[in-house]
C-alpha cells in the first residue's frame, strides 16, 4: 500500500468517525435520549421539540458559516467541528433546566454543520479522483455507526451524565483524527480550484442548479424530523418497545444506514434525481412503518422500520453530497453547506411543528404526515431539470 493509499485511508476513516460523533452522538443523541432524559430529568420533557429545533437551527448557522471559509480553509472547520460538539455534549451532561439544555444542544449541534462541508474538501484533496464517490459515501455513513455506538452508549451508560461527558470526548478525539492526514499539506485550497467544470459560469450559475435539490431537502428534511426527534418516544409509549431496550432502536437505525455506504452506486446507476426518489421513498415507508407499530403494538416492525430509516436518511443525505460536487466541483464545500442548510431547515421546522402537533394529534396521524412529507421531498426532486448538459445529476 503506497503512501497516497494510506492516507486516503486514513482520511476516510477518520472523516467517518468524526461524523459519527458530530451527527450520531452530538447531533441526534437527543432523540435518542429522549426517553431517558424525561425519565431522569422530568424537567426537560416539555422542551424536547424546541431543543430539536434548536440544533437544528444551529447545524443551518454553522453551514452558513462553514460555506464562507471551508473551501479555503478546511482545517478550521475540522478544529471547530471538534470543539462545539464537544462542548455541547458537555453541556448536555450537566444541563438541569430547560434553558440550559436547549444553550447546550444549540452548541452541540454546530458541530455537524461546520464537519461535513470541511471533510468535502479533504476527501477530495487526499484521496483519487475516481474514488472519491465512494471515499464520500463512506465518510457520510458515519452517522450511521454514531447511532450505533450511542445506541450501545444508551443501553450501558449508569447516567444521562456519564454518556454525554464520554461522547464528548469522542468529539474532540475524531476531530484531532481528521485533521492528522492534512495537518501539514500544502495547497489543500487550491486542490479545488484548478478543478474544471461549472465553476467557469458566472457567480449565480451553480446556485440555480441548487433551487430543486434545497426545497426537496426542506420538504424530506421536515419528514424525517419526527423519528429523529420523537420516533423513540412514539414506540415506547406504545408499548411497542420498552424504554430499556430502546437503544436497540437506534442499533437497528445505525445498521440499516451502513447501506449508505452504496449511494455512490446507487448515483451512478439511476442519476443524482432517481437515487433521491428512492432514497426519500424508503424514508416515507418507515414512518409508514411508525404508524403501524404504534397502531399495532408490534416489535418487529419497530426494529424494520427504523433500520428502514437509517437506510434512507443515510442515502438521502449522501445524495445531496454527490449532488453539490458535480453541480460546483472548485466549491464543494460550499455547496454542500447550502443542501445541507435546506435539510436542517426542514429538520427545525418539523421538529417545531411535530412538538407542537403531540398535544393534538394522533402518533399515527403523526407518522404519516411524516410519510407523505418524505413522499413529497422524493417527488419535488422531479419536478424540472435545468437545462445544461445534465453533468450534476449524474455521478
Amino acid at each position: 500500500m503506497d503512501r497516497r493509499t494510506r492516507a486516503g485511508l486514513w482520511a476516510a476513516v477518520a472523516g467517518m468517525l468524526l461524523i459519527a460523533s458530530t451527527y450520531g452522538m452530538a447531533r441526534f443523541g437527543v432523540g435518542l435520549f429522549a426517553p431517558h432524559l424525561t425519565t431522569q430529568r422530568p424537567d426537560l420533557a416539555g422542551v424536547l421539540g424546541w431543543a430539536a429545533a434548536a440544533q437544528f437551527t444551529s447545524y443551518s448557522l454553522a453551514a452558513v458559516l462553514a460555506a464562507r471559509f471551508v473551501d479555503r480553509r478546511p482545517r478550521a472547520g475540522l478544529v471547530l467541528a471538534g470543539a462545539t460538539a464537544a462542548v455541547g455534549c458537555m453541556g448536555v451532561a450537566v444541563a438541569s433546566t430547560p434553558g440550559a439544555f436547549v444553550v447546550a444542544v444549540f452548541i452541540g449541534g454546530m458541530g455537524g454543520g461546520f464537519a461535513s462541508p470541511a471533510l468535502v474538501p479533504v476527501i477530495d484533496a487526499v484521496i483519487s479522483p475516481h474514488a472519491t464517490a465512494t471515499a464520500q459515501s463512506v465518510v457520510n455513513s458515519g452517522t450511521a455507526v454514531g447511532v450505533i455506538g450511542a445506541g450501545i452508549v444508551a443501553s450501558t451508560a449508569a447516567s444521562i451524565g456519564l454518556a454525554w461527558v464520554f461522547m464528548a470526548l469522542l468529539c474532540a478525539g475524531t476531530a484531532v483524527a481528521a485533521r492528522y492526514p492534512v495537518r501539514a499539506r500544502a495547497g489543500l485550497a487550491a486542490s479545488r480550484r484548478r478543478t474544471p467544470g461549472p465553476s467557469s459560469e458566472p457567480a449565480w450559475g451553480p446556485w440555480r442548479f441548487l433551487v430543486v435539490p434545497g426545497i426537496a431537502a426542506v420538504i424530506a428534511g421536515a419528514g424525517s424530523s419526527l423519528i429523529w426527534t420523537f420516533g423513540p418516544l412514539l414506540i415506547t409509549d406504545a408499548g411497542s418497545v420498552t424504554s430499556e431496550r430502546v437503544g436497540w432502536l437506534w442499533i437497528a437505525l445505525g445498521l440499516g444506514g451502513i447501506l449508505g455506504t452504496l449511494t455512490g452506486t446507487l448515483v451512478q446507476h439511476t442519476g443524482t434525481p432517481g437515487g433521491w426518489c428512492f432514497c426519500a421513498g424508503v424514508l416515507s415507508l418507515a414512518a409508514a412503518g411508525v404508524a403501524v407499530t404504534v397502531a399495532a403494538g408490534s416489535a418487529w416492525t419497530a426494529y424494520t422500520s427504523m433500520a428502514l430509516f437509517g437506510a434512507g436518511y443515510m442515502g438521502l443525505s449522501g445524495v445531496l453530497i454527490l449532488w453539490a460536487r458535480h453541480v460546483w466541483p472548485s466549491n464543494a464545500g460550499a455547496g454542500t453547506s447550502v443542501l445541507f442548510i435546506a435539510l436542517a431547515t426542514g429538520q427545525a421546522l418539523g421538529s417545531a411543528g411535530f412538538g407542537l402537533g403531540q398535544d393534538v394529534l394522533s402518533p399515527v396521524f403523526l407518522s404519516a404526515l411524516a410519510a407523505s412529507l418524505c413522499a413529497a421531498g422524493g417527488l419535488t426532486a422531479l419536478l424540472r431539470k435545468p437545462r445544461s448538459s445534465g453533468r450534476e445529476f449524474t455521478a
